[in-house]
């Protein structure tokens, strides 16, 4: 990076599990966290908080403007994905969905950013997931189509979809 270059970026990116379905078991779920948090120091990027549910994460990175985002979420994807089939974590097909979910903040916001990725769970207990992402893209004022917004299980099939359950 060239001398007198000074940057400050921080991006929260989500993404989904395949067809939405629960297969992140809380069980295993923290050494996928760390799995991912190690891709994203190996790239040169700082990972401040990781959190999810068993259908969808969030993470918050401290972004150098010589990485390409598109790339390091890539990168995590393809390589969480052969860490959990090699890990055997779940018997049933596990990939990400195409697509995420990139939002930029200040430094002054970091602090209700890490504190709401880390309250993951109890925030999904009120608000599906569907909703969530609707109100970040409404909030950031990034226009969409709903045909290409994640595959969504319906709400009356929730229940069906957490396949991680003994």
């Amino acid at each position: 990076m060239a001398a007198g270059t000074f940057t400050q970026i921080y991006i929260q990116i989500i993404f989904a599990v395949q067809g939405r379905v629960s297969l992140i078991n809380p069980d295993w779920e923290g050494e996928l966290y760390k799995y991912m948090s190690g891709i994203v120091r190996n790239k040169g990027q700082k990972m401040l908080a990781i959190n999810g549910i068993p259908d969808h994460i969030h993470f918050l990175i401290g972004m150098k403007p010589s990485c390409c985002l598109s790339g390091l979420v890539r990168e995590v994807k393809k390589s969480s994905n052969t860490f959990i089939a090699e890990k055997k974590f779940t018997k049933y097909p596990f990939a990400w969905q195409s697509g995420y979910g990139a939002f930029s903040y200040s430094h002054s916001s970091l602090g209700n950013v890490i504190a709401y990725i880390n309250n993951q769970k109890e925030h999904h207990k009120m608000k599906l997931f569907k909703d969530e992402y609707k109100l970040f893209l409404t909030k950031f004022n990034i226009e969409y189509k709903d045909d290409y917004l994640f595959e969504w299980i319906e709400q009356k099939n929730l229940k069906d979809s957490n396949v991680y359950r003994k």
